[in-house]
């Protein structure tokens, strides 16, 4: 039996998923969630599962999402938390139903370990593609909202349609970006980029193949309730400001959060808490329209017309969809982080996810957790007002640094080898 060596080690993917996955299931063991006398303990502490719980218990009661209470987000979510619940039946509490969606989040993660190896090795060749896999398992922004958030989900799957876009498999591209979507709106952002580098019919293909399974999918939820099903497509739209530059103009100095567990129950609900923060000062309109003009110019400048462009579009249409949008929520690091990786594989980027990542823990949960005494708001006679203030600048400087990288990566002349097919 061989010694390990350094090029050994590194292009050993078995090794790199056993070390990956092991690591954060003795994690998921060690740190296992529980619910107890009202009190959360494990790996989901300081995330949004024990809420997420809260909704998805009312199953016991004969509640659905969708038909007795609405969602923030598309319906693949809810369904698979309401699935887990009545899968555990009688043996289901917060303890193993939160173990079971660990272990789904850590599928997820492993899939996007895998298409990072795979995507980084067919732009980059299949040295820097292993390392970049390994860079990405020593991220600790992903193991930690893994077990806060879902958007492990949203990332593996933007992360296949992408692949599967950059590889020739149309179907495939439309079924993943269709299912993203129906987790969350972001993984639609990819139709950017199929615009602008796919011949007009295969473009049509597959943005209509995925809207059409995306329709297919929303059908059944209006004819249940179609005010919940409205409710899920344009609740995200309605927030006020958090969390941004823009909040720190409109003054409005909390999260994004909706309201509580019984404000889901009715089509009112979704408004809970909006009345108490400031509106916008400068309409969403007019930021939409001025990243729009950004992202046009973007759109009619391109160079690099091969995969590696294909994929440094979809970040930067990414990136310019989140400087304009009038919040940000810390767990959207989870698909900037390997497609920068991806589009930027040096050492510069990776002191660009490294930063974004201690950044987005410092906001939250180091800033919000001391924010007790005035209900979650970091106000401006607080201490840590400022920290905060440079924190939302800081982290806003450093995604649009990431912006202008993968401009200058789209100016470029293509490389010969990665055609796009």
């Amino acid at each position: 039996m061989k010694p390990l060596t350094l090029r050994s080690l590194l292009d050993d993917f078995r090794l790199l998923l056993i070390l990956f996955v092991s690591f954060r299931f003795v994690l998921l063991i060690a740190y296992q969630p529980f619910f107890i006398n009202g009190v959360e303990r494990g790996v989901g502490v300081g995330g949004d599962r024990l809420y997420v719980w809260l909704l998805t218990s009312q199953y016991a009661q004969g509640l659905l999402p969708f038909r007795d209470w609405w969602s923030e987000f598309p319906p693949v979510w809810y369904s698979v938390t309401t699935a887990f619940y009545a899968l555990l039946g009688p043996s289901a509490s917060y303890d193993n139903w939160s173990l079971l969606l660990g272990v789904l989040m850590l599928v997820c993660e492993a899939g996007t370990l895998a298409l990072v190896w795979q995507i980084g090795g067919r732009l980059h060749g299949k040295e820097t593609g292993a390392v970049l896999a390994w860079v990405y398992a020593l991220m600790i922004a992903p193991v930690v909202f893994m077990w806060w958030n879902f958007d492990s989900m949203v990332t593996f799957f933007s992360l296949a349609a992408l692949a599967a876009l950059i590889a020739g498999q149309s179907r495939a591209s439309a079924g993943w970006m269709a299912l993203g979507a129906l987790t969350k709106f972001i993984s639609f952002l990819l139709f950017g980029a199929i615009v602008r580098f796919y011949p007009l019919r295969k473009a049509t293909w597959l943005i209509g193949g995925a809207l059409g399974l995306f329709v297919l999918a929303y059908a059944p939820l209006f004819v249940v309730n179609s005010e919940f099903a409205l409710i899920s497509l344009t609740a995200q739209f309605g927030k006020p400001s958090y969390q941004t530059v823009w909040a720190l103009i409109d003054g409005n100095y909390g999260t994004g959060n909706f309201g509580s567990v019984e404000s889901h129950l009715t089509a009112e609900g979704v408004s809970e808490g909006v009345e108490d923060k400031n509106p916008s000062a400068i309409p969403g309109w007019l930021r939409l329209g001025l990243a729009g003009l950004v992202g046009l110019g973007v759109f009619v400048s391109v160079r690099r017309f091969d995969q590696l462009g294909v994929v440094a579009f979809f970040l930067i249409t990414l990136l310019i969809f989140y400087l304009q949008s009038q919040g940000w929520s810390p767990q959207w690091l989870t698909l900037i982080i390997p497609l920068t990786l991806l589009v930027i594989p040096t050492r510069d980027g990776v002191f660009l996810c490294v930063l974004l990542s201690a950044l987005a823990f410092v906001e939250y949960p180091f800033i919000f957790v001391r924010t007790g005494a005035t209900g979650g708001l970091v106000l401006p006679q607080l201490q840590l007002f400022t920290p905060w203030v440079l924190v939302v600048v800081g982290r806003t400087a450093l995604l649009a640094v990431i912006a202008l990288l993968c401009y200058q990566r789209l100016r470029q002349q293509p490389n010969p080898d990665l055609r796009i097919v």
